[in-house]
């Protein structure tokens, strides 16, 4: 196994309501339903468990689970990192990341950042390759992420 690793970062102002926004980013629900790839998401106290299932990178598809400490400083910061329960069996994926918003009259400009690493069963010489699917995995999860959001907040870009 070789470890790889990609990071996104992005922001947008959107006509929904921090209070609307918050809730829908701190429901596991909402989130899973929301992002592509993920099948669940449960919370254990302060942490998340994410199971991600056939995420394609040249041409596999892989299952990941790993478990995220989940920090809120409501209403304006989610913050989460990789952290594994005691004991646990080694996860193969891990996030360290955060979302922010700050409200604009009646609208959130909501800004996000994280780092995505996985362990895959190819070798470390296709590491352009494989970071580059994973970068296009990552983009397309996230672009499809703001559109079911905007959806569910029945909201728009401003």
């Amino acid at each position: 196994m070789t470890t790889f690793t990609t990071s996104t970062r992005s922001d947008a102002t959107v006509s929904a309501s921090p209070a609307e926004v918050w809730t829908a980013l701190t429901d596991p629900d909402v989130v899973a339903r929301l992002t592509p790839f993920l099948s669940r998401v449960e919370e254990r106290g302060e942490h998340w468990v994410w199971e991600m299932t056939k995420v394609p990178v040249l041409g596999s598809s892989f299952s990941f689970v790993f478990t995220e400490r989940m920090t809120f400083d409501e209403p304006t910061r989610i913050e989460f990192t990789h952290d594994p329960a005691a004991g646990a069996s080694h996860e193969s994926a891990g996030v360290e990341g955060w979302y922010a918003l700050d409200g604009r009259g009646e609208h959130t400009h909501l800004e996000t950042a994280m780092s995505i690493c996985v362990d895959l069963p190819f070798p470390g010489m296709v590491r352009p390759a494989v970071t580059a699917a994973m970068k296009g995995v990552v983009t397309l999860m996230g672009q499809r992420f703001s559109q079911n959001l905007l959806r569910h907040l029945g909201a728009s870009t401003v």
